[in-house]
């Protein structure tokens, strides 16, 4: 089910299947700027990334001596979200556990998804609710798509030094690193930046970035604190993807518990994870 969420200056459209945004438009000129989701070229528009980034070794994990299996950034962006507490220029969306998810991902919990337009802001806040009697772990990442078709470039608000995480063919970490950005607040986009797969920064100084294209600021994207932060698409599509995250690829170190994986985030009993990103359009 498409929601339709509008201001004076932003009109949204946000797919309960994922509580995916579908659609941002700028009213005063028309311009899309949330990818199209070509199928010929990548079906996604701005899925959610839980309960893990990316891929787990094997496509599979252990938890408390038990094996289970977690495809590509996990379930959250292939499952029907309920939506609630709709107005004009605001809509929440809610996701908890199903049979099917428990058969693959042992925890209960309660996901909230809330897209909101202020002036020409949209901002998209995540809650997790760990809602089991023990301690939860989980990943999280959002990866929305903007249109950006020609010179495009990403600027941080701070100079930065950077090297991105290396990936095998598998989507695997390789334990190589190679350096992007040296004191400079510029990334250059072309059709070679993402030939060996998505760039992924840690420990980014920036708390947000702007989108170019043409020499013209697109939108500001405010990623906050993620500890990784991943661009990618592919290759020559006409389109940049920022993705906050919490959590990061596995590597060929095979974990003996799934607590123990790289970046993993941990909620106790009935405490709540929140991040929010939000990008002010031009």
């Amino acid at each position: 089910m498409i929601i339709e969420i509008s201001n004076e200056c932003l009109a949204a459209e946000i797919n309960s299947y994922g509580a995916e945004l579908h659609s941002l438009v700028k009213k005063d000129i028309g311009r899309e700027y949330i990818w199209y989701g070509k199928e010929e070229i990548w079906s996604g528009r701005s899925p959610l990334l839980f309960p893990i980034i990316g891929r787990v070794l094997d496509d599979e994990y252990t938890l408390d001596g038990k094996i289970y299996t977690l495809k590509k950034h996990g379930f959250a962006r292939r499952n029907e979200f309920s939506a609630e507490k709709l107005s004009e220029s605001k809509a929440e969306f809610t996701f908890r556990e199903t049979h099917e998810t428990l058969e693959n991902y042992p925890y209960r919990f309660e996901m909230k998804v809330t897209f909101e337009l202020v002036g020409n802001t949209v901002s998209v806040t995540h809650t997790v609710k760990n809602t089991n009697e023990r301690e939860m772990y989980f990943s999280f990442g959002a990866h929305p798509a903007f249109n950006a078709e020609k010179d495009v470039k990403i600027v941080f608000d701070e100079a930065e030094t950077l090297a991105t995480i290396k990936v095998d063919e598998e989507g695997l970490r390789t334990g190589k690193e190679e350096i992007c950005l040296e004191n400079t607040r510029e990334l250059p986009i072309d059709e070679k930046t993402f030939l060996e797969d998505a760039l992924i920064f840690e420990n980014v100084k920036s708390n947000g970035g702007c989108l170019y294209e043409g020499g013209k600021k697109l939108l500001h994207f405010e990623w906050g604190n993620a500890p990784f932060l991943g661009f990618w698409a592919k290759p020559g599509a006409p389109y940049v993807c920022i993705e906050p995250w919490f959590g990061v690829n596995d590597s060929h170190e095979k974990k003996d518990d799934f607590s123990k994986k790289d970046g993993i985030q941990k909620l106790l009993p009935g405490d709540m994870f929140s991040y929010r990103w939000s990008a002010e359009i031009f």
